[in-house]
C-alpha cells in the first residue's frame, strides 16, 4: 500500500514538474523578441502634365424655363469650344446641376414685424470639370470659357496622368532611409540589425491649389498659368529583428 502511495505521489510530483516546465517554454515562446522600430520618408517632384478645371454657368431670370434656356445656350457654346481646343469628350464630365429659386429678404420694420419673402426668380447652375492633357493650353482653355459664358469658378488642379514610377522611387528612398536609421541606432546601442519583420507605407501627394473667381479673368487677355512641380511622398514604417553581438 505505501509502495503504491509513493508511485502516485511520484507521478503526480512529475506530471507537475512537466506541467510548470511546460508553461515556462510557452511564455518563453509568446515573449516577444527585441526588435527596433524605425521611419523614412521620401518625396519626388515632378512636372505635372494634366491639369482638372472645375467652373459654371451660373443664369438668373424671372422663370426657371428662361433661367434654364440661357443657361444651356451658354454651356452648349462652352462644350462645343472645347473640341474645338482638342478636348475629349471623355475629359468632359457634368458636375453638379441646380435650379434654385431666390426670394427676398425684406428688412425688420420698427414694429417688429417682417414682410414674407417675395419671389424675385430662379438661378440654374451647371458645373462642369474639364482635364486638360496639354498642360500649355490650360491659359487658353479659361479665356475661351470666359467669353462664352463661364462666370463662376472652382478650382484647378495639377496632377500627373500616371505618377507610379515617382512614388517607386519615393518609395525606395523612404525605404534606404529607415535601414539607415536602423544601422545608425543599432550601431549606437551595441546590437546588430536582423531581418525585417513588418513593413507598412503611407504615401500623399500635392494638394488642389485654388483658382481665383472667374469674374476677375479678362477675356481679352491670357490668362497667367504656373504649373509648378506636384510632391509625391511616401512614408515607411520598418520593423527589425535586433541580434544580440
Amino acid at each position: 500500500m505505501r509502495n503504491n502511495a509513493f508511485l502516485r505521489g511520484a507521478v503526480l510530483l512529475a506530471g507537475a514538474f512537466f506541467f510548470v516546465s511546460g508553461m515556462q517554454l510557452a511564455l518563453a515562446e509568446e515573449s516577444p523578441a527585441a526588435r527596433i522600430i524605425v521611419a523614412g520618408e521620401g518625396s519626388i517632384d515632378i512636372a505635372p502634365d494634366m491639369a482638372v478645371l472645375n467652373f459654371s454657368v451660373v443664369r438668373q431670370a424671372l422663370t426657371a424655363r428662361a433661367a434654364l434656356t440661357a443657361n444651356s445656350a451658354a454651356m452648349t457654346k462652352v462644350l462645343d469650344a472645347m473640341a474645338v481646343l482638342d478636348i475629349a469628350k471623355q475629359d468632359l464630365q457634368t458636375s453638379d446641376f441646380s435650379i434654385q429659386p431666390r426670394y427676398s429678404n425684406p428688412p425688420r420694420q420698427n414694429s417688429g414685424i417682417t414682410e414674407a419673402p417675395k419671389l424675385l426668380g430662379y438661378t440654374v447652375r451647371n458645373a462642369v470639370t474639364v482635364r486638360v492633357r496639354d498642360i500649355s493650353r490650360v491659359g487658353e482653355v479659361l479665356d475661351t470659357s470666359v467669353t462664352l459664358g463661364v462666370n463662376d469658378g472652382g478650382g484647378i488642379r495639377f496632377t500627373n496622368n500616371d505618377p507610379s514610377e515617382a512614388i517607386a522611387e519615393a518609395r525606395t528612398q523612404a525605404m534606404k532611409e529607415a535601414l539607415s536609421k536602423a544601422e545608425t541606432l543599432a550601431k549606437a546601442a551595441g546590437v546588430s540589425v536582423g531581418k525585417v519583420l513588418e513593413i507598412s507605407e503611407q504615401h500623399s501627394s500635392s494638394r488642389p491649389l485654388p483658382m481665383a473667381r472667374m469674374a476677375m479673368y479678362d477675356a481679352a487677355e491670357s490668362v497667367p498659368i504656373a504649373a509648378g512641380a506636384n510632391s509625391y511622398k511616401v512614408t515607411v514604417n520598418v520593423t527589425l529583428a535586433i541580434e544580440q553581438q
